[in-house]
């Protein structure tokens, strides 16, 4: 084996030699070893901060333990204060109700017996009966305005109403219309009447435009009135006219035109050439125009 320069010689010590070497590699190792020193005291240091730092961990959770304990009995110290409160208010009010209502009053704890009427029955039983309404105020047409607009006075003070008003499509006629009076085939009377939109026949003169003295007539019979009305012609042009009715004033003995009874209360048109009798009269008016031939 071929020897290195650097290594000792074989029957050599291995430091042998000058003691200038041998010092300097006491020197350094105790160098080293004093380095290996601190930095083994420096570990010890820092484990002890550790440990100190984990013990006052340890301490401050153990306090924080104690301190969540005490909080917890504390709350349920409350609780308990409050349920007792609670239930001496409750036994309280209990003893107040049953010293108001008296021996009496049921303080069993046991289950009602149930009832056998039905359920719709024990509750309309139970329930007190609904106050009666009062009267309310009636804002509704009385009749008495359209009574005194309609009143005709006399002069020794007697009144009369009148049981027909005018509807708004009432109006004066163009054609000159007349009423020919006939007692048997003797004509005993002419009237015109084109000279307002609507003539009263009754018994009643102090009302009557047309009075009738036969004692089977109303006061107020009946009523001739013109009408303003439209009307389509066969090709449906619209065409206005004014045209004659009559209505029975729910007479007695009624209005007939042409021998038949017209309804009471109701307009019927009349024509050229029609004759109206009123109740058992014998008189026949027979009403015509100036343009019928």
């Amino acid at each position: 084996m071929p020897r290195d320069s650097l290594s000792p010689p074989r029957n050599r010590p291995r430091y042998q030699g000058s003691s200038r070497d041998y010092s300097e590699t006491i020197e350094y190792s105790e160098r080293r070893g004093n380095g290996y020193g601190r930095e083994r005291r420096g570990y010890q240091e820092r484990d002890l901060t550790w440990r100190d730092e984990e013990v006052s961990r340890g301490s401050r959770r153990e306090s924080y333990r104690e301190y969540s304990e005490k909080e917890r009995e504390r709350e349920r110290a409350r609780d308990r204060e409050r349920y007792d409160s609670g239930r001496d208010r409750y036994r309280d009010r209990e003893s107040d109700y049953s010293t108001r209502a008296g021996p009496s009053s049921r303080r069993s704890a046991s289950p009602r017996r149930r009832s056998s009427r039905p359920e719709s029955e024990r509750g309309s039983a139970s329930q007190s009966p609904r106050p009666v309404d009062k009267a309310k105020p009636n804002f509704k047409p009385s009749g008495l305005l359209a009574a005194e607009t309609n009143t005709v006075k006399t002069a020794d003070g007697t009144t009369t109403v009148l049981k027909y008003n005018e509807p708004p499509e009432a109006r004066k006629p163009t054609v000159g219309w007349r009423l020919y009076v006939f007692k048997g085939s003797e004509q005993v009377e002419l009237l015109h009447i084109h000279r307002q939109s609507a003539y009263l026949i009754g018994r009643d003169r102090l009302v009557a435009d047309i009075s009738v003295d036969h004692p089977s007539c109303s006061k107020q019979h009946a009523v001739i009135q013109y009408r303003h009305i439209q009307q389509k012609n066969e090709f449906g042009d619209t065409k206005s006219l004014t045209k004659p009715f009559i209505i029975d004033l729910e007479s007695t003995n009624g209005t007939l035109v042409n021998d038949e009874t017209i309804p009471a209360a109701r307009y019927y048109e009349l024509k050229a050439g029609d004759v109206i009798k009123f109740g058992q009269s014998t008189r026949e008016y027979v009403l015509l125009h100036d343009e019928a031939t």
